[in-house]
């Protein structure tokens, strides 16, 4: 099954299918640190429970790991339970249009083990546009147990990273926009330009205006430079907008996908690793 769910499927289930399901609202603004929760406040899809994606998916930053640290996976299960949230109920997550905030729930849980964890595809906003029910009402979630089953093969550390530079079969991939790649900027950053060896896919690329996920050819023909018996380590800045392209090259038919979750802001955290700038 995709990785992704429509908003016909979801009201589906929470009509016929009551209790049955947990939907996570992700919504986030790094310009705003109340924007999310204010927004679940106002209104929010029946039954959603709100993800505080710096309180909760993310550590304090620290010398490194990168802006938005991952926490260890038993804290993470414990944070998880604690918003109701187990490995064994179906999870449908959604942010404003299909954002690295969302993606990053959902590669936490499929990291974690989570065999039935998907994205609502157009998120909220493709949920509101087409009239569906929406609410204010706040649920507050009765804890539950998620016992993590860690699947290593979901996450790329820096030591992962360092040795595989130039390796046969090994792709590092830039979720990041061109300018931030080649060195020009470095909006969020102290130092600009990318990993050595690595190629380029600006993850925006691969969703489409409505905020849903482009198909699978489509994602293939963005990735047409990659084997599909490759690996393919995945980063961005800090490990969040990375995850869409995860999700993309996940629906393309790759399956030796990675995520280096501490990113370009951890790799520049070291001091005696090698910066590229330019094109590829």
């Amino acid at each position: 099954m995709s990785n992704i769910v429509s908003k016909e499927w979801v009201l589906e289930q929470l009509q016929s299918n009551p209790g049955q399901l947990v939907v996570a609202d992700v919504r986030f603004s790094p310009g705003d640190a109340n924007y999310g929760f204010e927004a679940y406040r106002r209104e929010h899809v029946p039954g959603a429970v709100f993800v505080d994606l710096k309180k909760d998916l993310t550590d304090p930053q620290g010398e490194h790991g990168g802006r938005s640290p991952l926490p260890q996976p038993e804290e993470l299960a414990r944070r998880l339970g604690k918003l109701g949230i187990d490995a064994s109920t179906p999870v449908v997550v959604y942010d404003d249009d299909l954002r690295p905030e969302g993606a990053r729930l959902w590669w936490i849980l499929k990291y974690l083990g989570h065999g039935s964890a998907y994205l609502l595809d157009g998120g909220f906003a493709g949920w509101k546009s087409a009239g569906y029910p929406l609410t204010s009402k706040r649920i507050e979630a009765a804890p539950r147990v998620f016992q993590a089953n860690v699947r290593e093969e979901w996450l790329a550390d820096v030591n992962e990273v360092r040795a595989k530079i130039g390796i046969a079969g090994v792709t590092l991939l830039d979720s990041r926009d061109w300018k931030q790649f080649t060195g020009e900027t470095a909006p969020m950053d102290p130092v600009a330009g990318h990993i050595p060896g690595a190629a380029h896919a600006y993850w925006k690329d691969g969703i489409d205006e409505d905020g849903t996920l482009k198909g699978a050819e489509r994602q293939r023909e963005r990735f047409a430079g990659l084997s599909f018996d490759d690996e393919v380590i995945v980063y961005c800045g800090s490990g969040l907008s990375a995850c869409p392209n995860v999700l993309a090259l996940r629906e393309a038919g790759y399956r030796k996908v990675k995520l280096y979750a501490g990113s370009w802001s951890d790799w520049i955290s070291y001091k005696d690793h090698e910066i590229a700038t330019g094109e590829v």
